[in-house]
């Protein structure tokens, strides 16, 4: 690799580290839904917060932006999924253990989330997911790679229905 190149590449993973992620998701009661995520235990950042927008902090450098309908609309032409009828984003969290992803299903749900699926476990993976208030989907997932197998394809492993690893 020339020196150039070298360059580049060091600019990009220099610039990946500073990289945040912000999900957008129209919501129908922002105060609602600020009760909802906070019951999850999510923080406000109130430095982007108004009355037409709620900066949620899931984590060092993502956040989730709920926003009124009215103020999502500035950002797009295009009309609002309804996201109890259709699936515009599936919002996937990595955790750090099995009982936290049952912890934050378990308080999604009884905070007036539904579960959206049945668990999925597939022995070095296992995930859990909810629909929010406004039906966006949420998932939360914990992976053993210590357990996964050889040659392992996580976009291989979505797409098929679960079923027991051993058989696979």
């Amino acid at each position: 690799m020339g020196s150039r190149d070298a360059a580049i590449r060091a600019t990009v993973e220099h610039l990946a580290r500073r990289m945040h992620v912000y999900v957008n998701l129209p919501v129908a009661d922002l105060h609602r839904s600020r009760e909802y995520f906070e019951s999850l235990g999510f923080k406000a950042d109130e430095r982007f917060s108004d009355e037409t927008a709620l900066a949620l902090k899931i984590s060092e450098g993502i956040y989730a932006m709920l926003l009124t309908h009215g103020k999502f609309s500035e950002f797009t032409p295009k009309p609002i999924a309804d996201a109890a009828t259709s699936t515009e984003v599936l919002v996937c969290l990595q955790v750090e253990s099995r009982d936290e992803v049952d912890q934050y299903v378990g308080a999604a749900v009884a905070s007036g989330g539904t579960e959206f699926r049945e668990p999925q476990d597939h022995g070095f993976m296992y995930g859990r997911s909810f629909a929010d208030l406004d039906g966006h989907i949420w998932e939360f997932v914990y992976m053993d790679w210590t357990h996964a197998p050889e040659g392992f394809d996580a976009m291989e492993l979505q797409t098929r229905p679960s079923e027991d690893p051993a058989k696979a």
